[in-house]
């Protein structure tokens, strides 16, 4: 199958769908299937063969961060010009309610196409007002698909219409195999170490976690936190007190090989996340990794957590009972391993080999279903075909 993926973002700037379309690009290539990816990047000569340069992406304010996008007339003739020299059996197009390529490719497009929509943000006053210029791209659409129930009630509540939930994917066994890094682990006569991962704002929740860090050093001597993540490293050290401020290092970007040895080499990860997500990833990544992992209680964060079953959750924002909860799991190694054994089961469903068979089958759907007939009658084919 020919298959064309647009990813809306910067290729160069790390980010949930970013890695989301680069790892099922990989996923479908190794299955046999001739895949392009159309992304916009700032440095073109680091892209991989099959994804083609759209330009470069300038930032813009989006849902409590800031999204890289490429739009305007000169993106448009690229758009074009790729999905005339792609002839896609399918068009798989990432976030087209946002002004980027993959609205851009849904004006332009012909055949079938397929939008996977990422985010949850049940108050987006945007997405409501631009409602009139996204309904004749969502018409275009063959069958919608979010990534977890949130994202899927924040397209139905502001754009109608519905989607099948199929989830972001992970290569488990990659993060399984991960070597652990003696520098990350834990050493004698240190209180444990715990992790961070994400940009360096305050949606993300650096904050919280650095408020909670002198309790958990005060109860654990000698803890670390690894922060790992692009940002302002001088405003974070500014919020913590003088003396711990060497038991955190930051880390910067690493290199997804060395981000998963990371996540094999902590005590507990830590996700102190105050909103806007729409699924939780970085989760999936830790707990394949084996990482016990502590988060914020979001519901997208408590779909993955099953509830707290397979990892440990606490309110969100509360800085003292994420430090409380820290110190807990940091004393008791039975429950980290408790916590990691239960989550390396629970990461199964989130494998590529099971998200990519899915994904499939709407492919499958939208090529062979009659001319005419409407997304919403398709995706309840799928949601029905796609149930254990």
């Amino acid at each position: 199958m020919r298959i064309g993926v647009v990813c809306p973002y910067a290729w160069d700037i790390p980010g949930g769908v970013q890695n989301h379309v680069r790892d099922l690009a990989v996923h479908l290539i190794r299955l046999g299937h001739e895949v392009s990816v159309l992304a916009p990047a700032d440095d073109e000569a680091a892209l991989p063969d099959y994804v083609t340069h759209a330009g470069r992406a300038v930032p813009v304010p989006y849902n409590g961060s800031v999204a890289r996008v490429n739009f305007g007339f000169l993106s448009a003739a690229r758009v074009r010009r790729w999905l005339h020299d792609g002839a896609f059996d399918v068009l798989h197009v990432h976030e087209p309610s946002s002004p980027s390529l993959s609205m851009l490719a849904c004006w332009a497009g012909s055949g079938p196409i397929v939008a996977t929509f990422h985010t949850a943000n049940p108050r987006s006053r945007a997405m409501t007002v631009a409602y009139p210029i996204l309904q004749p791209t969502l018409e275009k659409i063959s069958a919608r698909i979010a990534v977890s129930e949130y994202a899927r009630r924040t397209l139905v509540e502001h754009l109608g219409g519905d989607a099948v939930v199929i989830p972001n994917g992970v290569d488990v066994g990659f993060y399984e195999r991960a070597e652990p890094k003696a520098e990350w682990q834990t050493q004698p006569g240190q209180g444990g170490t715990l992790a961070f991962i994400g940009r360096l704002e305050e949606r993300k929740g650096l904050p919280t976690l650095l408020a909670a860090f002198p309790e958990i050093a005060a109860a654990r001597p000698g803890v670390r936190l690894l922060v790992l993540g692009g940002g302002d490293i001088e405003e974070a050290e500014a919020l913590l007190p003088e003396d711990v401020r060497g038991q955190v290092e930051f880390l910067g970007r690493l290199s997804d090989v060395d981000k998963a040895r990371l996540l094999s080499s902590v005590d507990v990860y830590v996700a102190p996340n105050l909103g806007g997500e729409s699924f939780g990833i970085i989760l999936v990544e830790a707990m394949s990794a084996g990482a016990p992992v502590l988060a914020s209680d979001l519901d997208a964060f408590g779909l993955v957590l099953e509830g707290g079953a397979v990892g440990r959750m606490f309110p969100t924002g509360d800085a003292q009972a994420l430090a409380k909860d820290a110190i807990e799991l940091l004393e008791d190694a039975a429950e980290r391993e408790r916590l990691s054994a239960a989550a390396s089961l629970a990461v199964r469903r989130y494998d590529w080999s099971v998200v990519a068979t899915d994904l499939l089958a709407v492919y499958e759907m939208v090529t062979t279903a009659p001319a005419g007939r409407s997304a919403v009658v398709d995706v309840l084919r799928v949601d029905e075909a796609l149930e254990p």
